[in-house]
């Protein structure tokens, strides 16, 4: 036998693989550096040292405790948006309609969790309102989902109206339904400290990031080594051959609309549940878009998920405190999340050429 190892079929030989995943890897890094490198030309040009800013940036939302203890709390809910929009990525749909479905069942939990502790047992009552959200997430998802399945409609502009629908109608129910009496603003009840998710030992880590890690990885399992995880590949990849092949698109529609809005539910329940006890009206995240990215940077990988999750959390946290020291807007993170988006347009573009050249 040759002492080289035999290329089984559909492998690639050993420098090719490697050359393959060097390729994946700079395909992933050179958008981020391009973006950091871009952002640090944009405060030299305001006259700010940018190198002070990703400094402030780097001790803030990694190397204090406190702030590492933030930075996971961030990751929650980020986490589980990341996870449904992995599963309706993958399977060839556009679910943009996230913030609604977030702000809506972290209005339903805050609303409802009060009301049950006393009530219910202090085991059932937070299982039962992170399943409320899922099915609130869910039951939001269902116009975009049906016009779809049944008719072809366009899921991106029908997802982003209910976005804003949703959006609006989270407040209407605090104003109108679900104000707390006790306040002069307008937000829900609060949830008791003592009756929130509990913390990670003597950290400030809610429970929340247990539960994004775990469901972030069943996606990724879900959707990589089972027969419905392959299903909705094949219907995202191609739907006249899924139908060919028998599959039911309609239904494998639905259920990926179902599910995907269902977890970016479950994000805002363990916000709230974890971190606020309580929704303001006028108050949203805006999470929904700001994940997208990132997933497309991990190329839908629940693992690469995490980690990108886990470095946009630290520039969200450390980008606050940075901002206040140098002098820069608050939101100067989401210019370099533009910056990201543009330079990951651009490696794409740039990738796809070069392999049509391979051809």
């Amino acid at each position: 036998m040759s002492a080289e190892a035999e290329t089984l079929p559909g492998q690639l030989p050993g420098g090719d693989k490697l050359k393959e995943i060097g390729a994946h890897i700079a395909r992933v890094l050179i958008p981020v550096l391009l973006a950091l490198i871009m952002g640090g030309i944009i405060l030299l040009i305001l006259g700010k040292d940018p190198l002070a800013y990703y400094g402030y940036v780097a001790k803030r939302g990694l190397l204090t405790w406190g702030g590492l203890q933030e930075t996971f709390t961030r990751m929650a809910p980020l986490l589980l948006i990341g996870a449904g929009l992995i599963v309706a990525f993958r399977a060839g749909i556009w679910n943009l309609g996230g913030d609604g479905q977030f702000l809506l069942a972290a209005v339903i939990t805050s609303a409802t969790a009060p009301v049950l502790v006393g009530t219910l047992p202090d085991i059932i009552v937070l299982p039962l309102c992170m399943l409320l959200s899922i099915a609130t997430g869910a039951l939001w998802s269902v116009i975009p989902a049906l016009l779809k399945a049944r008719y072809g409609i366009n899921e991106i502009i029908t997802s982003m109206m209910m976005s804003f629908l949703g959006t609006s109608f989270a407040n209407v129910l605090i104003k109108l339904l679900f104000w707390d009496p006790a306040t002069t603003v307008p937000q829900t009840r609060t949830l008791p400290v003592e009756d929130r998710l509990p913390r990670l030992g003597d950290s400030t880590v809610h429970s929340g990031i247990l539960i994004a890690l775990a469901v972030i990885i069943l996606v990724h399992l879900m959707m990589t080594r089972t027969a419905f995880g392959l299903k909705l590949q094949v219907v995202g990849a191609n739907p006249a051959a899924a139908i060919h092949a028998g599959l039911n698109v309609s239904w494998l529609t639905i259920a990926t609309f179902a599910i995907s809005a269902g977890l970016i539910g479950l994000g805002g329940s363990v916000e709230i549940l974890g971190v606020f006890g309580t929704v303001r009206a006028d108050w949203n995240p805006a999470y929904g878009l700001l994940v997208v990215p990132l997933v497309f940077l991990a190329r839908f990988n629940g693992f690469g998920t995490i980690g990108f999750v886990f470095f946009f959390s630290a520039l969200m946290i450390g980008g606050d405190s940075a901002a206040r020291r140098i002098g820069v807007p608050n939101h100067f993170v989401l210019v370099l999340v533009a910056l990201l988006l543009i330079f990951l347009a651009v490696v794409e573009y740039l990738d796809h050429i070069r392999r049509k050249k391979a051809r």
